[in-house]
């Protein structure tokens, strides 16, 4: 009869996902992987993008940006104005100058939903 000794070490299982208590840096990794295999669509989702529907995007985003252009000159151009409220598109925007920063306020009129936007104003200093 032959006696051999038998050693072992702690089994410990490290988990890879962060929600589970592993390393958060995996988290973008892991998240990349679920949606290169993710073959579900959104059945409300237009496949094709016409060359109407490209070109109605390309025009509204162009006049959006002209609209955003007259409300910065209206607050912030030569002659800029005290307060004002304009409308467009479902959205209000009213804006009031103080001595010191130019308040901004953004409200979606269907659901009543704001953002208030504070910018200061830096006075020169001759």
């Amino acid at each position: 009869m032959s006696s051999y000794s038998a050693t072992a070490q702690d089994l410990v299982h490290t988990p890879i996902s962060p929600t589970f208590g592993g390393n958060p840096f995996n988290s973008n990794h892991i998240l990349g992987t679920a949606n290169a295999q993710n073959d579900t669509r959104d059945p409300r989702s237009r496949e094709e993008n016409t060359q109407a529907d490209i070109f109605a995007r390309q025009l509204q985003s162009r006049l959006l940006s002209a609209l955003s252009s007259q409300v910065v000159d209206a607050i912030f151009g030569d002659n800029p104005q005290e307060q004002g409220v304009i409308s467009f598109g479902g959205q209000t925007i009213e804006f009031f100058r103080s001595l010191d920063s130019v308040t901004l306020t953004i409200r979606n009129d269907e659901t009543g939903e704001e953002t208030r936007i504070v910018v200061p104003l830096f006075v020169e200093v001759n």
